[in-house]
């Protein structure tokens, strides 16, 4: 056809007769009866009398035309192959069983007959005979309807459930009237599991629907019906692998203490059920429930008798009251060390008192832990001491073009400053070694610091010596009878260093930092008080706590007075930190409202209200009280203290509504009067801590704070981002960090290049290394820039790279409070690094031991003896919810004990000849052999 001739035809339109059109409709309709005439073809003989045979039943059922003949047994039996039919239905995960395909036109049908049986109820009392097995019928087609509403009834109406609670009701009559042979035993399950998942959901809304209205959680009475199901729902879900839909629906009945009372629960489905409930109570924004989901957890550890769990659950929650019942419980003496084990890690302040628990109260105390990391050194072969030089490394950075720079006259770094900086890179690298070369060979270096400097690098020695309580004393003890103030004040210093986290019998801390907080000397109480903060943190000692607290009442004017009474206040925060101590509390805050102005615009304060925030760490709800206290304060520094105290008191705890809080302060505009805004972007990164899902959030909400707020706030982002990921170097925040550790602002490049520093700290991240040279290339001319890179530098290299900052520990399951505590005292420090850090306080850096810890894992024989063996290590995976026995880690090597170990990584055992006996296998771990290993037989 010609190209012309198509355009007319698309160009004409058909026009179409009206009996043309008939035909066509006429055709269509026949086309499709042809099509459902071919559908009932096409069905199999088989299908085709099962549906006839359903149809016979449900007709006999119906029973329109009232038949005489049909009498209720057979009616009875008609319903009984409808249930036969329906329970023995098999199909394929994609398709409708058949019996269920061929009732659904009966739907309505049965529905207006189970009304009428309803109504018909009192015409059928009066016979009594016919009585029970009305009933009987009435309850059987109620659970058929159930079954049928499951996939035709609206959602919203929860007919199933409706349907179901029906038939039970009458089943409960027949089982009243003495007819229990006539009810099937297991009348929900044998419905199958889909039936049963579906029902748990419609209970969870009836409940919360019924609660709404104004029933009463706390009281039984007006969800009996409801309970009766659940009682039956949950031990069926557990015996068939699905535990977390259990919990979910106990969760959502408000009823989680029933998993106590049931005897499903074994040692084959006790760990995913515990896993389950500690992973979802991150998730709880209620207190109670959280506590309720971890009681619950503890419960069934306990229960199974895995003391060492349930200690972690115990911990987790805060019930330092359960550990005596615990440690007696436990009669396997491998766990009680491993436990006590675990209280050295986490930093807890208990003493048993049994006659022969010496051992025990060692490992608590953490008496091993120098031995245990020098010989992890050892094995690693990194005993050597390290210089500064060595971490600097500026002969890489020594490019022609910055020599020559350099020479033609860039200002050089005042030395004073340059030396102060080596000697935290010093005592940093060269943390819990023993041996360095600047302090511990002779005092040489001691004397090339000025006044504070000269107090930093004495204290340096607490560092190098850390955990050695023995032989640190010795190198320590002539510097405390020095004539020079400053190195006598770092010496008392270096003694609460030393002591960190470390139990030692004759106290040596509190014996000789006594005399020099009663003294004259301010510099001496101030080094004194810092000492005595960083030795007992976390232990709540009463002599202590008395001791510092008449620091903190005094009330001398003066700025220097104001700085011990910060310093004293924040020394307190720590050794009580989370214990909500009211006698302290108090005298923080009375201290707050009675002091002038003056006092309040002094550059310490804020470490005040941080200690009072550090009192309630992770508390949650109990810092309320506290709270309403503070807004007495007409002071700016009142906003600052109560956002620093409700950030504190939700850390770690992935509180939503608290973020959504601290972001709403951030979105006033200021440029002055500013600093409480900067807590509360800190207190986002702090609250989402440890909790992946939060994590992620947070960090695309600090990409907005930096797009769109004002210089305050984006000066405290690189800090936020700091607390998200403390020893943790991810690739992107690191990114992130270098970026803006060239910005513009003073501040902000130089909380980056700090950040850079607490997020790779202990990780000799190669990365890492290469930004902060080229980062103390680039600001060879800024002393503040150069000093913070320094900084940055030891932390990067902490312990030779053996050490973590890193609070969170046990599988990511716990939060060291001292630990924490200890970091938010830097991070704090940072807001205002001119008159901190940079200043005079700069010995408020060695609050990091207490966070300090060995990031190894070793394993002993039960007398403490080393015991190599494979492991696995990887990076940890998910398996909360998932069914059968999933990998725990991916990506993993093979090595062999010890080893060290990654924020995010976890190891198993890669051999069956031994057995843990920590669920957690994670700093030290005892192992013993396996009875029942076999060696595989060689050929």
């Amino acid at each position: 056809m010609p190209p012309t001739d198509l355009n007319d035809s698309l160009k004409t339109p058909t026009i179409m007769t009206s009996s043309e059109k008939d035909d066509k409709n006429g055709t269509s309709d026949a086309k499709k009866k042809k099509i459902e005439d071919e559908g009932e073809n096409a069905m199999s003989e088989e299908d085709q009398e099962l549906k006839e045979r359903l149809e016979t039943c449900v007709s006999t059922l119906v029973n329109e035309e009232n038949e005489k003949d049909v009498t209720l047994p057979l009616r009875l039996k008609a319903l009984d192959i409808i249930v036969n039919e329906l329970r023995s239905a098999t199909s394929s995960m994609t398709s409708v069983p058949k019996p269920l395909k061929f009732l659904r036109p009966h739907f309505g049908t049965l529905k207006t007959l189970h009304m009428n049986f309803i109504k018909k109820e009192d015409e059928i009392l009066k016979n009594e005979n016919e009585f029970n097995d009305f009933l009987l019928l009435r309850a059987r087609l109620a659970d058929i309807l159930a079954v049928l509403a499951m996939t035709m009834g609206k959602p919203e109406e929860r007919e199933s459930l409706k349907f179901k609670l029906s038939g039970m009701k009458d089943y409960n009559i027949l089982a009243s009237n003495g007819e229990s042979s006539k009810i099937d035993s297991d009348n929900l399950g044998s419905w199958g599991h889909e039936f049963v998942r579906s029902l748990a959901g419609e209970i969870g809304q009836e409940y919360n629907d019924r609660v709404i209205n104004g029933a009463d959680p706390e009281k039984d009475d007006e969800f009996l019906d409801l309970l009766g199901m659940v009682d039956i729902i949950v031990p069926f879900h557990i015996s068939h692998n699905a535990e977390a839909e259990a919990v979910d629906l106990l969760i959502e009945v408000q009823r989680l203490k029933k998993l106590q009372e049931l005897d499903t629960i074994d040692e084959k489905n006790y760990s995913r059920i515990c896993l389950y409930l500690i992973k979802t109570s991150d998730f709880m924004s209620d207190p109670d429930d959280l506590n309720e989901m971890l009681d619950t957890a503890y419960y069934l550890f306990k229960r199974q008798k895995q003391y060492y769990d349930a200690l972690r659950v115990a911990l987790r929650c805060g019930k330092e009251e359960a550990l005596p019942d615990l440690l007696a419980e436990c009669d396997d003496p491998l766990m009680k060390k491993q436990m006590c084990i675990l209280l050295g890690r986490h930093r807890v302040h208990y003493e048993i008192e049994d006659d022969d628990a010496e051992d025990l109260n060692e490992l608590i105390g953490n008496v091993h832990l120098s031995d245990q990391f020098l010989k992890l050194a050892q094995d690693l072969d990194v005993v050597d001491a390290k210089t500064p030089e060595d971490i600097y490394k500026s002969h890489l950075a020594e490019t022609a073009g910055f020599s020559r720079r350099r020479d033609i006259g860039g200002a050089t770094v005042d030395s004073a400053r340059a030396n102060l900086a080596s000697t935290f890179v010093n005592a940093m690298v060269n943390t819990g070694f023993g041996q360095d070369k600047l302090m511990t060979p002779d005092n040489e270096w001691l004397y090339k610091n000025k006044e504070h400097g000269m107090l930093s690098a004495a204290a340096s020695l607490g560092s190098i010596l850390l955990w050695n309580v023995e032989e640190g004393l010795t190198h320590i003890d002539k510097f405390l009878y020095s004539e020079v103030e400053y190195v006598k004040a770092g010496a008392a210093l270096a003694v609460g260093i030393l002591s960190s986290g470390v139990r030692n019998d004759a106290d040596p801390a509190l014996a000789l930092l006594t005399e020099h907080v009663d003294g004259d000397s301010h510099i001496m109480k101030c080094a004194a008080c810092t000492g005595l903060g960083i030795a007992y943190a976390g232990s709540a000692r009463e002599d202590v706590v008395q001791l510092i607290l008449t620091l903190v009442e005094s009330t001398e004017d003066g700025n220097s007075n104001m700085l011990e009474v910060s310093l004293a206040g924040l020394a307190l925060g720590i050794i009580c930190v989370g214990k909500c101590d009211e006698t302290i509390g108090s005298a923080i805050l009375q201290r707050l409202m009675e002091a002038t102005d003056e006092e309040l615009d002094h550059s310490h304060a804020r470490f005040l209200c941080l200690g009072l925030g550090l009192l309630f760490l992770g508390k949650m709800e109990k810092a309320e009280a506290m709270l309403e206290a503070l807004a007495t304060i007409e002071h700016k520094i009142g906003k600052y203290a109560a956002i620093t105290l409700e950030t504190c008191a939700y850390a770690g705890s992935g509180n939503v509504l608290k973020v959504q809080e601290m972001m709403h302060h951030c979105a006033e505009h200021l440029t002055e009067d500013a600093e409480h805004q900067a807590v509360a972007v800190i207190g986002i990164g702090l609250i989402t801590l440890g909790e992946d899902v939060g994590s992620e959030m947070a960090l695309r909400a600090f990409d907005h704070l930096l797009h769109y707020c004002e210089l305050p706030i984006k000066r405290a982002v690189p800090l936020a981002l700091a607390v998200l990921n403390i020893s943790n170097p991810d690739f992107s925040v690191i990114d992130q960090l270098s970026r803006l550790s060239h910005d513009p602002d003073t501040e902000i490049s130089q909380n980056a290049i700090l950040a850079m520093g607490i997020i790779s700290a202990g990780t000799n991240n190669s990365r890492v290394a290469g930004l902060l040279r080229q980062l103390s290339e680039f600001y060879y001319k800024e002393a503040g820039h150069i000093f913070c890179v320094r900084i940055a530098q030891g932390l990067l290299h902490l312990g030779k790279g053996l050490l973590t900052l890193n609070p969170i520990h046990s599988d990511r399951m716990l939060i060291n409070q001292p630990a924490l505590g200890a970091m938010l005292v830097i991070i704090h420090s940072c807001l205002d690094l001119k008159s901190t850090l940079l200043d005079k306080t700069h010995y408020l850096l060695y609050y990091l031991t207490c966070a300090m810890n060995p990031r190894m894992l070793v394993t002993i024989n039960e007398d403490l003896s080393w015991r190599p063996i494979t492991v696995r290590v990887g990076q940890a995976v998910e398996t909360v919810g998932q069914a059968g026995k999933p990998k725990t880690i991916t990506g993993f090597q093979t090595h062999t004990t010890p080893v060290l170990l990654g924020a995010k990584e976890r190891s198993e055992l890669g051999t069956e000849e031994v057995l843990s006996v920590s669920s957690v296998l994670e700093g030290i771990v005892i192992v013993k052999d396996n009875p029942d290993y076999e060696p595989e037989e060689t050929s």
